[in-house]
């Protein structure tokens, strides 16, 4: 995403959408999905400090 030129053009157009801003979109759906399960991963292995019952 840093390197514009590479997906600064407006062919393919999908939907009515130019290049330029479907690539960019597509890529914030990734980056959302992508962090969503590496944050599922990393915190349903953690123990929990919690003690069934209340007690201490």
């Amino acid at each position: 995403m840093v390197w514009v030129p590479f997906y600064n053009k407006i062919e393919p157009v999908l939907w009515g959408f130019p290049f330029f801003y479907w690539y960019q979109l597509l890529w914030v759906l990734i980056s959302a999905v992508i962090t969503a399960v590496v944050v599922y991963k990393k915190t349903k292995a953690l123990p929990s400090s919690r003690k069934p019952g209340g007690a201490r």
